[in-house]
Formats: C-alpha cells, structure tokens, sequence
C-alpha cells in the first residue's frame, strides 16, 4: 500500500470514509424512513404492532390521542437517534479529512458508503422491528409481510448498490493532488 505525506512529514495512509460514511448513511436512512413513513404518509409510528404482545412491549393505537402522543414521542427518541448519528458522522468526516474537502463531498466513495449505511439501517431496522420484536410493520393490514418483506429487499438493493459504487470509484486520497489521485482506497 502506497502512503502519502503529509504538512508533518510523516507517512501516513488516507484516512477511511467507511466510519463516517456508515454514520452518515445510518441517520439519512432513518431520517427518510422516519419522515416519509412515519410523519407523511402516516403508515406506522415507532410502538404502532399488535402483534408483538409476545415479548412484552405495550402497543398504542394510534387512533387514540394517548397512543398517538407516546408513538410520538417514541418517534421523536428514533429521529435523535438518527440526528446523532449524522451529528456522529460529520464529526468523523470533518475530524478525518483536512483538506479537499470538497472532494470528499464529491467522491463514489463516500457516497457509496454512505448508501451502504442506509442499506444496513434498513436491514437491522426492518429485520430487528419487523420480524423479531415486532413493534411495528411498514404498512400494516392483509399485505403487511410482503411491505417488511420488501423493506429489506430495499436495504439490501442499497447496500449491494453502495459497494458497487464505492468498488467502482477510482482510490481516492483528500491530501493527493488534484490532477494525480491514483494509489490509495478508503
């Protein structure tokens, strides 16, 4: 592996966008799940199954005033969840890169790992909330395991998707000049 020197003379080798681009991913894919499903189109809230008596969990209705005030407020502990994670990743990102920060924002690499982020909060999201625990569905009523069913396969499609997009970019060094980049994946 090829090494870069930097302003202290030192070698050193680029730093990783995995750990931020993860970050990064985890909360803009729980921000858009939290948003568009939750918020806008109103299919589920956080605490909203019926099905999940089995492990304990209380379920509110969320045709109720006080069910729909402890989903919310349930809701509202999942998108700070998400707000510190992308908090998370810009503090890696901006603690990790130096300089050609402007690149970064612009590279397959990042953004690659950052829809490899949203894949795997699907799949954690949906296997753990979905299947396992139960607390809520995509979209409930006759259809609702084909809806978890297909939440995954989404997650999957953007995690394969962002390491095909991360494999395909050329390496990417912040610190290497502009016009000669070669040497070095992160």
């Amino acid at each position: 592996m090829t090494t870069t020197v930097r302003e202290t003379g030192a070698e050193t080798a680029p730093p990783s966008l995995r750990l931020p681009g993860l970050l990064l991913g985890v909360g803009l894919g729980g921000f858009v799940d939290g948003i568009l499903l939750h918020q806008l189109l109103q299919w589920h809230h956080m605490l909203t199954s019926t099905d999940h008596d089995h492990i304990g969990v209380k379920y509110y209705d969320p045709h109720t005033v006080s069910g729909l005030e402890m989903n919310t407020v349930w809701d509202g502990v999942f998108h700070t969840v998400c707000w510190l994670a992308v908090l998370g990743g810009l503090a890696v990102l901006y603690a990790r890169v130096t300089t050609g920060r402007r690149q970064v924002w612009a590279s397959r690499v990042l953004w690659g790992w950052v829809l490899s982020g949203w894949g795997l909060f699907n799949l954690v999201e949906g296997v753990l909330d979905h299947h396992v625990l139960g607390v809520h569905h995509v979209h409930g009523g006759p259809y609702q395991v084909w809806w978890d069913i297909g939440f995954l396969v989404l997650g999957a499609l953007l995690l394969a998707g962002g390491l095909l997009l991360r494999r395909g970019a050329r390496p990417f060094d912040p610190a290497a000049p502009r016009a000669a980049r070669p040497g070095h994946a992160v």
